[in-house]
């Protein structure tokens, strides 16, 4: 599913009188990573006072959105948690906000802001990046060949995402649909011919 996701995991620290706000955005492709990381970050933090947590996975085949404010009052900690992710246009990512209460209470509109800030700060260290549908193949040559081939997958902005090692090496490639042909002929060209090609089992 076209789109944009999180890059990796992002971390915040907010203080607003001496509440701390502790942000956590991760990719998910799934409900149950979602879920599991929102387990992790809770065992994690749990002398806390909330884990506040919104998610939101779309890969085409599967929907799921979901948001829970732990204890705050209603729709001021997971919704707008929520709303930042949509905001940004995000799929396939789930943000969990931790808050270690400071004694002076922030009052509903500070709570919103407090939260959605907190997500939007884990989401900018998260860095975002570009999903799109993907395609495989096989690649078999000689050990010889090892490094160019690695080399020409990787600067093409493919991935290698299985590696076998028998009489030749064999890679099975990730590449962005509708480029694989593209690669496989810049692959003939580096292993001058040597590189065969095939479909993943």
């Amino acid at each position: 599913m076209p789109g944009r996701s999180v890059r990796g995991v992002g971390e915040s620290r907010l203080v607003i009188k001496r509440s701390v706000f502790l942000g956590h955005a991760a990719p998910a492709s799934t409900k149950d990573e979602a879920e599991e990381f929102i387990e992790t970050v809770r065992s994690h933090y749990q002398d806390a006072n909330h884990n506040a947590f919104a998610y939101l996975i779309n890969d085409g085949r599967n929907f799921a959105v979901r948001y829970d404010d732990d204890g705050e009052p209603k729709g001021s900690a997971g919704k707008p948690i929520l709303k930042v992710i949509q905001n940004r246009g995000l799929i396939n990512v789930v943000v969990v906000v931790t808050r270690y209460f400071g004694g002076i209470k922030l009052g509903y509109g500070g709570l919103v802001r407090a939260y959605g800030e907190a997500a939007s700060l884990a989401i900018d260290d998260a860095g975002t990046t570009e999903l799109y549908e993907t395609e495989r193949f096989t690649v078999s040559f000689p050990y010889a060949l090892f490094h160019t081939v690695r080399e020409a997958i990787e600067d093409s902005g493919a991935r290698v995402v299985d590696e076998e090692y028998g009489e030749l090496v064999r890679f099975t490639v990730e590449v962005r649909e509708g480029e694989a042909d593209r690669l496989m002929e810049l692959l003939r060209e580096r292993t001058r011919g040597r590189a065969r090609f095939g479909v993943p089992e």
